[in-house]
Order: C-alpha cells, then sequence, then structure tokens
C-alpha cells in the first residue's frame, strides 16, 4: 500500500507540474471566452451588401405589398442605435419588378435564372396566377416559388413570407366580405407562460410562480456534462501514454523490480485521479465565481457538486483503467489508436442521449440509460441538474452500479497490466485480451 502511494502521489506530481497540465487546464476558458469574444468581434462585421432579387407576380395583387414592406424594412428594420450611433447591420433588400405579360412562364423561369448566375439578382420570386385560392379543406392552393443559387442564404425567403403572407390572407378576407381587424383579433394566439411552482414563504404565504429559464435547464446539464468529459479526457487517456512511453522506453521493468504490477497500474490511476480532481475543483469554483459575479446564481446547482466529485472520480478510475490496459497491451501509438476506438464510444456515448434525457429526465428510457455504468456519470448528472431532480435512490443505486463496474474494470485491466507491460513487439489483439483476461 505505500509503495501504491507513493506512486500515486509521484504521478500526480508529475502531472500536473507539466506544461501540459497547465495548458490543459487553462485550454477550456480561452477556448470558451475566445469564442464568446469572436461572436462579440463578429457581431457589427456583418455584409452590408445590398441583395437584389426579382418578382414575377401573375396574381397582380402582390407585388406592391411587397415592395411597400421593403421600403419600411429598409428605412428602419436594418440599423440600431440612434442619431450618431445609429448603423447598419443587416444588408439593404432592393426589388425588380418583372411584367409577366412579356414572356410566358416557363421562359421567364429560364431568364431570370441564367440572370442569377450572372449576379444579376441573388434570386427571384414567381407568385402563382391563383395564390389567393384557398384550397380544397382550406389547405391552400396557391403557390410561391423562390429560386436562388445560394441555398444556405435564407434572410430574403424567410422576410417575404410575412409581407406575402398578410397580404393574401387580407385579400382572402375581403373576397370573404371579412373585417380583417376582426378576424385578426378572433383569432390572436394566447400567450402560454413557462412558470415553475409556488410555495410557501417563511411566514406562510403563497409565492408568486417564476418563469423558467429553459435556456438555462438545458445549458446547465449540458455544460456538467461536457465538463466531465473534458476532465476524463485530460485526466485518463494521458495515463495511456505513460505506460506506453514507460513500457517502450524500458522503465516499467525497472518499476517493476521493486513493486508489483497491479499496484503500480493502480497508483497511476489514483495519481490521475487526483489531477481529474484538481481540475474539477478550479473550473467548478471558477464557474461558481464567475455565475455569481454575472448574477445567476440560481443556476449554480451547489447540491450536485459533490454527487458531480463522486461520479468524477469513479468514471476517471473506470475508464483510466482501460487506457492503462490498452497502453500496456500495444508497442506503438498507432496501435493504441485502434484499440483505443471502443473506449472511446463509450466516453461519447452519453452525447448521442443527452438531449433526450434533458426533455425527460424521468422516463423509463432516461433511467436505464443513467444505469448503464459506462454512461451513468454523464446522464445521472444531466438528470440531476433537471429540476425538479429525481429522488436520491437513484443516483445511489447508479453509483453502487459503477463502483462495482470500476472494480470488474480495474480487476480486468489490472490482468492485462501485468501480462502486457513486459511484451515487446507485435501488440496484442481483442482476442488475446479476453484471454488474458479470462485466464490471467
Amino acid at each position: 500500500m505505500r509503495k501504491m502511494i507513493v506512486i500515486a502521489v509521484r504521478e500526480y506530481s508529475a502531472a500536473v507540474k507539466t506544461k501540459a497540465f497547465i495548458i490543459s487546464l487553462l485550454a477550456v476558458p480561452i477556448i470558451s471566452g475566445g469564442m464568446i469574444g469572436v461572436q462579440f468581434f463578429l457581431k457589427d462585421k456583418v455584409d452590408t451588401k445590398e441583395r437584389r432579387f426579382a418578382v414575377l407576380d401573375y396574381s397582380g395583387t402582390i407585388y406592391d405589398a411587397v415592395e411597400e414592406a421593403l421600403r419600411q424594412r429598409n428605412a428602419t428594420d436594418i440599423f440600431e442605435g440612434e442619431g450618431e450611433a445609429r448603423k447598419q447591420t443587416k444588408p439593404r433588400f432592393s426589388v425588380v419588378r418583372i411584367d409577366p405579360a412579356t414572356v410566358d412562364a416557363e421562359r421567364a423561369t429560364y431568364e431570370l435564372s441564367e440572370r442569377v448566375r450572372d449576379d444579376d439578382f441573388m434570386a427571384f420570386v414567381i407568385i402563382g396566377a391563383d395564390v389567393l385560392s384557398p384550397g380544397e379543406d382550406g389547405q391552400g392552393g396557391g403557390v410561391v416559388r423562390y429560386h436562388s443559387n445560394s441555398p444556405t442564404y435564407e434572410d430574403i425567403q424567410q422576410w417575404l413570407r410575412t409581407p406575402i403572407g398578410d397580404r393574401v390572407r387580407q385579400l382572402r378576407l375581403a373576397a370573404a366580405d371579412l373585417d380583417p381587424k376582426i378576424v385578426e383579433a378572433a383569432t390572436r394566439r394566447v400567450p402560454v407562460q413557462n412558470l415553475g411552482l409556488v410555495a410557501l414563504d417563511e411566514e406562510g404565504r403563497i409565492t408568486k410562480a417564476e418563469k423558467t429559464n429553459r435556456i438555462a435547464n438545458r445549458l446547465v446539464p449540458f455544460a456538467l456534462m461536457m465538463l466531465m468529459v473534458m476532465v476524463i479526457m485530460v485526466g485518463a487517456q494521458p495515463l495511456m501514454l505513460s505506460v506506453l512511453e514507460e513500457k517502450t522506453q524500458r522503465i516499467a521493468e525497472v518499476l517493476l523490480g521493486s513493486v508489483p504490477p497491479f499496484q503500480l497500474m493502480l497508483g497511476k490511476l489514483v495519481g490521475m485521479v487526483g489531477v481529474s480532481l484538481t481540475l474539477t475543483t478550479v473550473y467548478l469554483v471558477a464557474a461558481y465565481i464567475g455565475i455569481h459575479q454575472a448574477g445567476f446564481g440560481e443556476f449554480f446547482p451547489t447540491s450536485l457538486v459533490w454527487w458531480f466529485v463522486l461520479f468524477q472520480a469513479l468514471a476517471v478510475l473506470m475508464f483510466g483503467s482501460l487506457f492503462a490496459a490498452v497502453g500496456a497491451a500495444v508497442s506503438d501509438q498507432k496501435e493504441a489508436q485502434n484499440l483505443l476506438m471502443p473506449v472511446m464510444v463509450l466516453i461519447m456515448l452519453p452525447m448521442a442521449v443527452w438531449i433526450n434525457v434533458v426533455n425527460e429526465p424521468n422516463s423509463t428510457m432516461a433511467l436505464t440509460l443513467s444505469l448503464f455504468p459506462p454512461a451513468t456519470p454523464m446522464l445521472m448528472m444531466i438528470r440531476q441538474a433537471v429540476p425538479p431532480g429525481i429522488p436520491v435512490w437513484q443516483p445511489l443505486l447508479g453509483a453502487g452500479l459503477m463502483l462495482l463496474t470500476t472494480v470488474v474494470f480495474v480487476f480486468a485491466a489490472g490482468r492485462v497490466f501485468r501480462l502486457g507491460i513486459l511484451m515487446q513487439g507485435k501488440g496484442a489483439s481483442f482476442g488475446t485480451l479476453l484471454r488474458w483476461v479470462w485466464r490471467g
């Protein structure tokens, strides 16, 4: 035990004193801050070049409404600020009216397409003659076709929906002898507020329900999951490279002269757990300070910190044992990458289902997935971070199952480590690893 502790302390000390650890520690805030900074920097760097499009209106009733709406948009909607601080932040749109009487529809479509290819227009719109027809069962008979050579640019298409839709609605109501204002008032949607639950305060009075922040309720679980995955990768993956380096440079042979293989591996694992907990502490403290300084302290789940630390430590032990086994079983990094793929799949698995778990954290599917030990640390934290949380027996059961799985993984990895650490030459295959685990 004493030798294992010495190895753990040495591994921890060697890891936290390296430049790679400092870089890893600073990478997340630098990258996150850089991304936010880039967004602020690019906020005003908008391409305000004029966007020109054509309208071919076979109904003869829609173009004037589009032109009027476009005039109002260019006068007010594309600017921000007032007075001298007024600045254009959106591109100006300009429209050209094409006379539908000059050419047939098929020919007009081709000619306008050629003008788009020649950059005369960015797009063109064809409004059908039957656009005012409600169609059968009120499903809409008219068609508006938007043609463009830039399928990823949707600003013009999305903007056109409002003036065209409003004008068509007005004309249909007028044809039915209905007052558009009365119809609009009668069909106006009733807002549905997303609120929490009411409770009693210390004086026994019923408190007012507060609006639910949907963004925060999704962002916090996602951030916890990504932090755990990142710490696992930073804390556990270097263990594979360390074992592989000691093996190829024959350092392991010297170490095994004074300490058994299992104690050597376990000491390295405990050291990596210390590294991961150091990272976790730094990030959680920084997040706590930053969130409270920003005035969003109610969204920081302080009650989940200890659960996060527990699941983080077990995850590093579980996945770290697999990384150590891979490092002991191979002879170079190329072979390691091949064996590492199944481990990476297990780590990334929760990312494929996290949104489903956030939407229904108490569903049978979410419970079942969160009790699958390799996915337990990430998914159980997600379920706990979504209000109102989950019964305490579920994270306790998840931690118990994960602890048993970790023991099995460490035991199996110890057998692989004991046999593979001194093996030179060609690395072991999956079949060989399974035989080592089974027979010892």
